[in-house]
């Protein structure tokens, strides 16, 4: 692609801040930081985590909510040739344990309010060995620095030569067992996010990185860059990688500044932003949002949105009926759905242009380079074949699995010299690339683009005294896809708000089932495997 060693997200940064230093890299709620000021501030804290013995390929763990010390410590971590690691500011402190021992974290950024968990998590993450707290009113946790402290008295670290192999991790959901730890190289990264945005704004790719700065500062001084809203949170890692994105076509980056999402906030901030382009997950976001708009239209309040040009959502599916509702509101704006994963991708899309009809829900195109893989000879299935086969897209994609090898060569496979990214979605492909998606060939459950595997609410269910034996599966739902249904047997009559509150004291409130189906015994197997299609049946039967 061009750039060699150089393609190296901490060096492509520092382009970007040399080329607009007074540009607005990123607001976040009413909180606006220029290139300037965040390059200073991630090159202070650089420094500050060097001397505390961080360097290259060291795990940072980053448990915060939204804030500018995310990106912050990103980008110092970038700086450093260290690997970021993101985790999920829901986790309870048995999960943040376990993905800070699972990544051999050295370093953890959080908030205060996160304090506690953190406190609990300590002894059960011994590479852990530097905190810094993120200053939000809670008082400091024993053997913490405060953030702004650590950066106010250190001084800038000097700018070295980086490689494109250096990685950051993004741990995910997966469909057993716990979250595993993805690893991107920023080559790869590059490739996807960056090389494919020159591709499709039909730019020339720069071959170094201070033609990529300078890139990204024409098309900013042209009025075409992107003022990008992602609702997700950073650190799902879909904000991070969009950010990426924008940055390069030397756009913005707006987000949330509130802990739980604002419907409200959201439209606040594209008014304010004169925001060009809205990245969402699916109902679970859409449906709040054209409430938000039509209760705004009842209160006689006029929303000025003229200025979004596209939606993205991608992690779940937007149904029609919210593309509608989003074409009466924004009519100049692209609906753009897409599948994806991350671990790869996109493997299906679908488009709407404005002022016409949206297709169905759920109905997508694949890409030229997204293939089905027949499960059972493990090679490509022709387009057209009735065969269900398991999605595969080739391009840019992780190294693997983080210490996981067997997992890596189940997700990664290479066919035919081909290597492909294979997350376990089943479907059929049209020979015009139409896409049926079939579903997952596992049980994971997608809830609102979380995904939420079903062995580790079983488990915490167990805890409940009373409790046998447990299913969770999930099941359809108008605003998040799926909501998490637990089927179990007790010993003794129980009420299901108890059982809830158990398995909510050891995992994240919203992994926790919704409802709960007491059965006289959990069906399985004659092998003790558990029947998932029969509890997801009686878990609907006892809705109906």
């Amino acid at each position: 692609m061009g750039l060699g060693l150089s393609e190296n997200w901490a060096t492509l940064w520092e382009a970007f801040a040399d080329a607009q230093p007074d540009h607005t890299a990123v607001v976040i709620g009413t909180h606006k930081q220029t290139w300037r000021d965040l390059d200073d501030r991630a090159a202070r804290l650089a420094t500050a985590l060097e001397e505390r013995g961080i360097g290259v390929g060291t795990r940072i763990a980053q448990l915060m909510y939204n804030c500018p010390e995310y990106l912050e410590s990103a980008y110092a971590a970038f700086k450093l040739r260290a690997t970021p690691v993101n985790v999920n500011y829901r986790y309870k402190a048995p999960e943040i344990a376990y993905i800070c021992s699972n990544a051999e974290a050295e370093v953890i950024v959080f908030h205060g309010s996160l304090g506690e968990r953190v406190t609990e998590a300590r002894a059960l993450m011994p590479t852990v060995t530097t905190l810094i707290q993120v200053e939000d009113g809670s008082p400091l946790v024993p053997g913490a620095e405060w953030y702004h402290d650590v950066v106010a008295t250190a001084s800038p670290a000097a700018r070295i030569e980086r490689s494109g192999d250096d990685t950051l991790m993004l741990y995910t959901g997966g469909t057993t067992g716990n979250p595993k730890g993805v690893v991107w190289r920023h080559v790869d990264l590059f490739g996807a996010l960056g090389y494919t945005s020159y591709v499709t704004a039909g730019i020339d790719v720069p071959t170094t990185p201070a033609e990529v700065g300078a890139v990204a500062a024409q098309l900013q001084a042209e009025g075409k860059s992107p003022v990008m809203l992602c609702a997700p949170p950073l650190m799902h890692g879909t904000a991070l990688f969009l950010a990426i994105g924008a940055f390069v076509m030397g756009g913005t980056v707006v987000l949330l500044g509130g802990r739980s999402f604002d419907a409200d906030e959201l439209w606040d901030l594209v008014e304010e932003n004169d925001v060009t382009q809205l990245s969402l997950v699916g109902d679970a976001f859409a449906r709040p949002l054209n409430a938000a708009l039509d209760a705004s239209e009842a209160a006689g309040v006029s929303r000025k949105l003229e200025t979004v040009g596209r939606i993205v959502s991608t992690g779940a599916t937007l149904s029609a009926d919210q593309k509608r509702a989003f074409q009466r509101r924004l009519p100049n704006a692209v609906i753009i759905d897409m599948i994806g994963a991350s671990e790869g991708g996109p493997y299906a899309l679908s488009m709407t242009m404005p002022g016409t009809e949206p297709p169905e829900t759920a109905v997508f195109t694949a890409p030229p380079n997204v293939v089905t893989i027949d499960p059972a000879t493990g090679g490509v299935l022709p387009r057209g074949s009735e065969t269900p086969g398991m999605l595969g897209a080739a391009g840019p994609m992780p190294r693997g699995y983080w210490r996981d090898d067997s997992k890596t060569a189940e997700t990664f496979r290479t066919i035919d010299g081909v290597r492909y990214t294979v997350p376990g979605d089943f479907a059929i492909i049209a020979e015009n690339g139409t896409v049926s998606l079939l579903g997952r060939g596992s049980v994971c459950i997608n809830s609102g683009g979380e995904k939420i595997y079903p062995e580790e609410v079983e488990v915490a269910a167990r805890l409940h005294p009373t409790v046998i034996d447990a299913n969770a599966v999930g099941v359809p739902h108008e605003r998040f896809g799926e909501t998490v249904v637990l089927v179990c047997s007790v010993s003794t009559p129980t009420e299901a708000d108890d059982v809830i509150a158990t398995v909510k004291r050891t995992i994240a409130d919203y992994k926790a089932p919704r409802r709960v189906v007491f059965v006289d015994e959990v069906y399985r197997a004659p092998n003790g495997k558990a029947d998932y299609r029969w509890a997801r049946e009686t878990a609907q039967s006892a809705s109906d």
